[in-house]
């Protein structure tokens, strides 16, 4: 995959913490916005039960909306809720385990922060794509990697694996990402709290990636 050839860049949302109370409207209102190719279910620190019973309506609104659902480390809860895929931490399981639990179909992706090493290995595993980032500062999660857009543009030119970009991204800076070579850029604060709603930032990201 060259950078001639290669698809547009698309839009991978992230979920906030909280997904409960009007969680699910709010995400309907951003899938009907403009299209997006994933939506990654990521919650911490609540029993698979109740994730699941949290889980389940927004993957009904993604799957209405062609947008694979994508849940993030818990391989269990991934085989649970007969997920599209599953996202890996560098601490979260072997790539090829969850293969095996999950599928052939199942669409996995690890988190490779900004190191080419570690996307090799994820690539060598047998996963469907690589994240790298942050490549910007967010409040999202505690940012312990920061990666260069370089890496994108070495990973296109090396590989025809898809790539994330992930961390921080925004409307106003994610131009340099997807002119570096991102398949993909992962968002969630950009999206979750822009001040004129998920429906607009979606928008926002939209005309972005048509341009």
């Amino acid at each position: 995959m060259t950078q001639v050839t290669r698809t547009p860049c698309q839009l991978y949302l992230i979920s906030p913490l909280d997904v409960g109370g009007d969680f699910p409207a709010r995400l309907e209102e951003a899938l009907a916005a403009a299209p997006v190719a994933a939506f990654q279910f990521r919650v911490k620190g609540i029993e698979q039960h109740e994730a699941a019973r949290l889980a389940e309506p927004l993957k009904a609104i993604c799957a209405a909306h062609d947008t694979a659902f994508i849940v993030n480390d818990d391989v269990a809860l991934a085989k649970r809720l007969g997920a599209d895929g599953l996202h890996l931490g560098q601490d979260d399981g072997d790539p090829r385990e969850a293969r095996r639990i999950l599928g052939a179909d199942a669409q996995i992706g690890v988190t490779c922060h900004g190191s080419r090493h570690l996307a090799m290995e994820a690539g060598d595993a047998g996963a469907d794509y690589v994240a790298f980032g942050a490549f910007y500062p967010t409040t999202t999660k505690t940012v312990e990697h920061m990666a260069d857009p370089e890496i994108l543009t070495w990973w296109q030119s090396m590989f025809e694996l898809p790539c994330v970009a992930i961390g921080g991204i925004t409307p106003d800076n994610a131009r340099a990402l997807i002119d570096a070579g991102a398949d993909f850029i992962a968002v969630s604060g950009a999206v979750w709290s822009h001040p004129e709603g998920a429906a607009a930032a979606v928008k926002q990201f939209d005309a972005l990636l048509a341009g």
